[in-house]
Order: structure tokens, then sequence, then C-alpha cells
């Protein structure tokens, strides 16, 4: 799986402009990651090549990725959890820090009771165990952390950008 980048949401930069068009292009592309471009041109009105540009454009922007999602459980991931994080001083070494870890597959910095939420996506207990209490823990600045384990994935999805 491809490893997910900053937002760029959080950029002082201007947010990207996206017309319906631009939305339809990545409904298509949320819909099945592989439609050839003449299939999405066709849906939407443009050329093969105008839906390339388009995409080329909305992938430099940072508006969208296209990856292969993949059920953890089918890869040997048998563990996921969320991890509340609370922490003192500044946040953005800690959040680098995780970002670095390759079984933390989400990072947000928050505001209410955690100061961070991490997902980790682990083999198994020990290993879970292992990133939380030698890695997580370990970390400067880290106070503590509560950890959420999954017992079961009810939905998952990644269609909010064309609601």
């Amino acid at each position: 799986m491809a490893s997910r980048s900053a937002d760029p949401r959080n950029a002082n930069a201007s947010s990207p402009t996206i017309d319906a068009v631009s939305l339809a292009i990545i409904e298509q592309l949320q819909e099945d990651g592989r439609r050839p471009y003449a299939a999405i041109g066709k849906a939407v009105g443009l050329s093969e090549a105008a839906v390339r540009q388009r995409v080329q454009k909305l992938l430099d922007q940072g508006v969208m990725q296209i990856v292969a999602v993949t059920d953890p459980l089918t890869v040997g991931l048998r563990r996921q959890a969320m991890v509340g994080i609370r922490a003192e001083g500044d946040l953005d070494p800690i959040a680098d820090a995780l970002t670095a870890m390759a079984e933390c597959e989400y990072v947000v910095m928050t505001a209410g009771s955690f100061d961070l939420m991490v997902e980790i996506v682990c083999e198994d207990d020990d290993h879970l165990l292992e990133v939380i209490n030698k890695r997580i823990r370990a970390l400067p600045g880290v106070r503590s952390t509560e950890s959420f384990v999954y017992l079961k994935l009810k939905k998952q999805t990644y269609m909010w950008g064309t609601r």
C-alpha cells in the first residue's frame, strides 16, 4: 500500500478549485481506480487526453491519490488498533516520528482528550505491544497512550471526495 502523505488541506497555500467535471472524474476513479481514461471521458464528456491531463493535475495538486487498498487480514496483518496519545510540548516531532513508523497508517493531530490519534496495523498482539510499548511510549513528549483494538471492521470507505 502506498504511504499516505501530509494532508494538503493543512497547507497555507490556497486550495485548488475543483469543478463539477473534476469531481465527476474523481467519482469515476473511486468506483474503479483502473477505469480507462477513454471510458471516463465518455462518462464525463471529455476526450481521453483531457481526462489524462485533469487526472495528472489532480494528482500533482494532492487532491487525490490512486492506490491499491488492501484488506490487512488477507496480507497477514491481523491486529489493528486506534491509539490515542496524550503529549506535552511540540506535537510536530512526535507526529513526524509516528509518520515514519511503517505500522502507523494514519496520524492526525487532534483537539480534545488526545493530542494525536494513530491507526496502527500489525501482524499480531505481540507486534502491537512492541509498537506501543517500546516505540510510541518511548518517544520524547509522549505522556500516555490509550489503545482501542479493532474487533471487527464494519465500514471503511474513501468516497468522501464527491458527496
